[in-house]
């Protein structure tokens, strides 16, 4: 369970009292008293006077919780009248099983200055938050509200009340038609012109060649035209001579 979040919130602790304490007296019994450090916070119970080694207490406090810091410090003091309070031991809480589960109750041990055992001091702790965060954690989600149907609509059945249906009948497969089949196939060509047929009326007979031959042509160059009559030199030409 997360135990982030706890800035401020409460926490309950119990001491229930102290076992097997160092005797600090000779004479008579021992008045222990037990101090709480929490930060900056401290706490104390009453002397148990003539309490000894077996001290008890039965006191509750409540301190706020500081997020980042899960340790108690706790010291147990004989209490004298005429001289100073003579230190018996100490110890420190953790707080991880109380904050996670919400409740812890158990003996811690305690220590001289030099380390040695010193007796146990028995605690109570109670966080009321963790459960609380538990139980909204474990609430079941209520289901949803679905509306009543009418009387003018049908009711629907879970489906092994339904019914067997009637199976529709399949589908025939789809075949796309040809593009091509709502048009005539092509005609074939013809030979021009078509082989042992007559040809048509108004044409030359085939023996004729066509186009026909152009006429022959004239011979170039053409003749020349008769020769002029040439007269010998020195002879002379009467003016009255015409030429016929």
């Amino acid at each position: 369970m997360s135990i982030s979040g706890i800035q401020g919130l409460p926490l309950e602790i119990t001491v229930v009292g102290c076992y097997n304490l160092d005797d600090k007296e000779w004479i008579s019994r021992q008045d222990p008293y037990v101090c709480l450090e929490y930060g900056s916070t401290k706490y104390r119970t009453k002397t148990c006077t003539d309490g000894g080694k077996n001290p008890t207490f039965q006191e509750k406090f409540v301190l706020p919780l500081i997020e980042g810091l899960r340790e108690l410090n706790v010291v147990v003091w004989n209490s004298h009248t005429l001289t100073p309070d003579e230190f018996i031991g100490s110890g420190r809480i953790q707080l991880h099983k109380a904050l996670s589960q919400g409740f812890d109750d158990a003996a811690w041990p305690l220590q001289t200055k030099t380390g040695r055992h010193s007796g146990e001091i028995r605690l109570i702790l109670h966080y009321s938050s963790a459960t609380n965060q538990s139980k909204a954690k474990l609430a079941p989600i209520p289901a949803p509200n679905y509306a009543t149907p009418s009387s003018g609509m049908s009711q629907v059945l879970p489906p092994h009340q339904q019914a067997p249906r009637t199976p529709y009948p399949p589908t025939p497969a789809y075949t796309a038609p040809s593009p091509y089949a709502a048009y005539p196939p092509p005609p074939q060509p013809l030979a021009y012109p078509p082989t042992g047929s007559a040809p048509p009326a108004g044409y030359p007979p085939l023996s004729q060649a066509y186009p026909p031959p152009p006429p022959p042509a004239a011979v170039y160059p053409p003749t020349p035209y008769p020769p002029p009559t040439y007269y010998p030199l020195g002879t002379h030409i009467s003016s009255d001579f015409q030429f016929s």
